[in-house]
């Protein structure tokens, strides 16, 4: 592997979303990371398998490309002393077990610290290791409704909505490894490794900026608002002849833009309209107006004039058109890999571009156990151990 991370040894004892978003991106930026899979079974989301690709689970492969997999049966002494030795070599290990079943285990913080002092241990869960509810699983959908979000997504007067991708997973992940490069760079000064301790439900959170500064100046908890901006229109979505597009005219400049584009200058200066708080004040006559004229031609015909006059403004893609637009291939943002079983599959790229050591994806996500043999060996196991931890069934290869 290359890239800024390059020699960065990381254990993902990480499944399903969370911890395995913060694995990908460590190995996308040029860290080992081995995925520690257990026996039977492997991660969760192998099992996730509609869609898959020649049996091999869409989701797994999304989530674990460049990384390499060995598979480990930690309910067996001699794998768990196995993944000791491995941790007293490792950089960093990662994992979003529930708090304290690593530590029944002898896979603890405190216990690897001791093995390791420099070792970067990361926990990603449900709540964090501390408070009323740090004894609690982690699952995005949860997450996103204690953390508020569902409470301000979705339309005005609507049922709870959650967000369309796993969001306080995702972001869980990012915060995981924002927090492991940090611990790096402290090692770096001083030798010595950390707990580094993250959530979903802090993930959750951290999303409501805009929301919480309006709940602390004002005391009322925001409702949703649909595609709307909480606190500037017009910006949302809006109703093309044949679709959806956006349309950003919030500061004043475009909002004069908007209102002469759609041939409407009227409206600068009509006192419902004419500033941002009266805006917001009639937001539903101001969306009824401009849909009234968006509908009247096509998103593409729109997008050309707004865009002309310096308006933010794009169409509101489905999956399938973001991965054919020009811009995505622009930024290598879907790529191919090969798969020992699926073939040349498609994934998505690695979001950071870094000028002097960029990462890439090169290896597609491990078969269970793929790399147990050579994963081993590198951490210093002879042949013979290997032999007798996959003939005791504490090792899959």
């Amino acid at each position: 592997m290359s890239g800024p991370l390059a020699g960065v040894k990381v254990l993902e004892l990480a499944q399903i979303m969370a911890g395995p978003t913060c694995g990908m991106l460590l190995a996308d930026l040029g860290a080992d990371v081995i995925k520690v899979e257990r026996v039977p079974g492997g991660d969760d989301t192998r099992a996730m398998n509609r869609p898959s690709v020649a049996g091999e689970s869409a989701a797994f492969m999304a989530m674990n490309r460049n990384k390499r997999g060995i598979a480990l049966n930690l309910k067996v002494p001699a794998a768990r002393d196995a993944l000791k030795r491995m941790a007293a070599l490792a950089d960093v290990l990662t994992e979003n077990y529930r708090k304290g079943a690593l530590d029944k285990l002898g896979l603890g913080y405190e216990t690897l610290r001791s093995v390791n002092p420099a070792l970067i241990y990361c926990s990603i869960s449900g709540y964090g290791r501390t408070g009323p509810y740090a004894e609690k699983g982690g699952f995005d959908l949860v997450a996103q409704g204690v953390s508020g979000l569902m409470a301000i997504t979705g339309e005005p007067g609507g049922a709870p909505v959650k967000s369309g991708s796993p969001v306080c997973d995702i972001n869980a992940g990012i915060l995981a490894a924002l927090g492991i490069v940090s611990a790096y760079v402290h090692r770096l000064k001083t030798g010595q490794g950390q707990l580094v301790d993250t959530s979903l439900y802090e993930a959750g959170i951290q999303q409501t900026y805009w929301h919480s500064a309006i709940y602390f100046a004002t005391g009322a908890a925001p409702a949703p608002s649909g595609s709307a901006h909480i606190l500037s229109a017009p910006y949302q979505a809006f109703q093309a002849a044949d679709g959806w597009l956006t349309v950003g005219g919030a500061n004043p400049a475009n909002w004069e833009r908007v209102a002469r584009v759609l041939g409407a200058p009227e409206w600068i200066d009509d006192p419902r309209f004419r500033t941002n708080g009266e805006r917001m004040k009639n937001l539903q006559s101001l969306t009824e107006l401009m849909n009234s004229r968006l509908r009247t031609r096509s998103k593409k015909e729109w997008i050309a004039v707004l865009e002309a006059e310096g308006v933010p403004c794009g169409p509101i893609n489905s999956i399938a058109e973001m991965a054919a637009d020009p811009q995505t291939a622009a930024r290598e943002m879907v790529v191919e890999v090969e798969h020992p079983k699926a073939g040349r599959t498609r994934a998505l790229g690695l979001p950071i571009k870094l000028s002097a050591t960029p990462g890439q994806v090169t290896r597609a996500a491990p078969t269970l156990g793929q790399h147990t043999r050579e994963v081993l060996a590198e951490f210093g196991f002879s042949a013979g151990e290997i032999d007798a931890l996959i003939a005791s069934g504490a090792a899959l290869a």
